[in-house]
């Protein structure tokens, strides 16, 4: 089971123009806790950014599922519901969940979603998709050198 937390990095980013402006940069995170997320966040930006840079916010991300594509450079959220069938009344229920899909476009994301989906048994519908600001996603992986010691 994995806890997602959105941290936005804020920064000083040098702009085509060679202008210098300030940007505010959303990631996501695999993280136990608030704390371990900022740790995290800092260790995985810190060989990208140059110069100083803070972690403006950090929050809990609902995602249930996140389908990765390494082609994708942006990443699309679904609101898919589960269709299930109450079976005292009979009738259907929907659970929501949200779901994270990278891909370059829209048919692309709705194709790995659909790929990624192929394996599970439940009825579900795609409710929604939008594309989100996300810039990068840190799954959680084990370090082999912190193992080694």
């Amino acid at each position: 089971m994995h806890n997602w937390f959105e941290c936005k990095v804020t920064y000083e980013k040098m702009m085509e123009n060679g202008m210098q402006k300030k940007v505010t940069e959303p990631y996501l995170v695999d993280a136990l806790s608030f704390t371990e997320a900022e740790a995290r966040i800092i260790e995985e930006i810190q060989p990208y950014i140059t110069g100083d840079f803070t972690v403006a916010d950090i929050k809990r991300a609902k995602i249930s599922e996140l389908f990765f594509n390494e082609a994708g450079d942006r990443f699309f959220k679904f609101k898919v519901y589960f269709i299930t069938l109450d079976e005292k009344s009979g009738a259907e229920k929907k659970t929501a969940v949200n779901m994270l899909a990278q891909a370059c476009t829209l048919k692309e994301a709705i194709a790995v979603l659909e790929e990624g989906m192929k394996s599970t048994m439940a009825d579900y519908s795609i409710g929604s998709v939008a594309e989100t600001m996300l810039m990068d996603v840190f799954p959680f992986a084990v370090d082999d050198k912190k193992e080694a010691r």
